[in-house]
C-alpha cells in the first residue's frame, strides 16, 4: 500500500473511495466519512467541488456518502458526509444539531472545521460548497445558509419537519426575531440571494406524527405551528418567506415520494449538477 504526503499529510488506499469515519480534530465526538473519486491524482492540478450531505434524524451518513458514489466519479466532486450522533448533550437527545446552537455545542462550527481538514487534505475548488440535507439534516441546512451564506454555491433543503421563516414577528428558531442575539451573526440576505437554492419534497410527505410541536413540548417557542401541520406545508411557507425576501428558491415536488431521502436524490443530484454546469444528471 503506497502512500503520498501532501502538504505534510499521508494519502493512503483509505483516503480514496469510500473512506472510513474520520474523527473530527477539533471535537472528536464528531465524525465524517468522504467519498473521493477513485482516480484523484494527489500530484496533480484538478481542483474538486465539495458537495457537505447531511443526515436526518436516522444519522445514514455512510449511505448518504454511497448514494453519490456515481455522481463523484461522474462530476469530479468530493462528498463530505458528517455524523452528528444522537445523545451527546443528553443520552435520549436526537435533534440538537438540527438548530444549530445547542448544550453549548456549535453544530454549523463543528461542520466548518471538518469542511477546513479535507481542504488541508485535498484540492478544492475554492471556499463555496454545494450542500444538501434531508429532513433533520434539511432543518441544519437552512439554518446553516442563514449563518454562512458566503459559504455555499448551492444549497438543497430537502423535507425539514421544522422550519425557521424569515420573519422577524417570531423568535428563534420559529423565525429570525433574534437571530443576531441568540447566533452571534446578522442575517446577509445579499449574499443569501447569490447562492442556488433548491427545496425539495415528496409529495405524499403528509405525516405529521414526528413533527407536530405543542405548548407541551420542550420545543416550544412562539411560532413553533406559524408554518403549517405538514411537512409539504411547511416547505411551502419557507418558500414563500424567501421569495418575500428576494431570494429565488426552486421548489420541487416530487410525484409519488413519501419521507424518503433516497427517493428524492435523483432530482437533488440533478439540481446540484446544473449548478455546477455539468447539466442534467445521469448517474441514476
Amino acid at each position: 500500500m503506497t502512500a503520498t504526503r501532501r502538504h505534510g499529510i499521508e494519502l493512503s488506499y483509505y483516503d480514496l473511495g469510500r473512506t472510513p469515519f474520520f474523527a473530527c480534530e477539533a471535537d472528536q465526538r464528531f465524525s465524517y466519512c468522504l467519498y473521493v473519486p477513485e482516480d484523484y491524482d494527489e500530484s496533480g492540478h484538478q481542483r474538486y467541488e465539495l458537495v457537505v450531505v447531511v443526515h436526518g434524524t436516522d444519522r445514514t451518513a455512510a449511505e448518504y456518502r454511497n448514494l453519490f458514489a456515481d455522481f463523484c466519479e461522474a462530476h469530479d466532486c468530493i462528498v463530505l458526509a458528517p455524523l452528528f450522533p444522537a445523545g451527546i448533550a443528553r443520552r435520549d437527545e436526537l435533534h440538537d444539531y438540527k438548530f444549530i446552537d445547542y448544550g453549548g455545542i456549535r453544530f454549523d462550527r463543528v461542520l466548518l472545521s471538518m469542511v477546513d481538514e479535507v481542504a488541508a487534505k485535498y484540492r478544492l475548488d475554492g471556499s463555496r460548497m454545494l450542500m444538501h440535507g434531508f429532513s433533520g439534516g434539511g432543518q441544519f441546512v437552512h439554518r446553516f445558509f442563514y449563518l454562512h451564506p458566503r459559504r455555499l454555491r448551492a444549497v438543497s433543503i430537502g423535507a425539514p419537519g421544522l422550519v425557521t421563516l424569515l420573519d422577524p414577528h417570531w423568535p428563534w428558531w420559529a423565525g429570525t426575531r433574534d437571530f443576531t442575539e441568540r447566533l452571534g451573526a446578522r442575517l446577509d440576505l445579499e449574499a443569501m440571494r447569490d447562492v442556488a437554492v433548491q427545496m425539495i419534497i415528496g409529495a405524499e410527505d403528509t405525516d405529521t406524527w414526528e413533527i407536530t410541536v405543542t405548548e407541551q413540548d420542550a420545543l416550544w417557542v412562539e411560532g413553533a405551528d406559524s408554518a403549517g401541520a405538514t411537512r409539504v406545508d411547511r416547505l411551502s411557507s419557507l418558500h414563500r418567506s424567501f421569495t418575500d425576501a428576494g431570494i429565488t428558491a426552486r421548489l420541487d415536488v416530487v410525484p409519488g415520494a413519501a419521507h424518503s431521502g433516497f427517493d428524492i436524490l435523483p432530482a437533488v443530484q440533478d439540481f446540484l449538477s446544473r449548478t455546477m454546469g455539468g447539466g442534467p444528471c445521469r448517474s441514476w
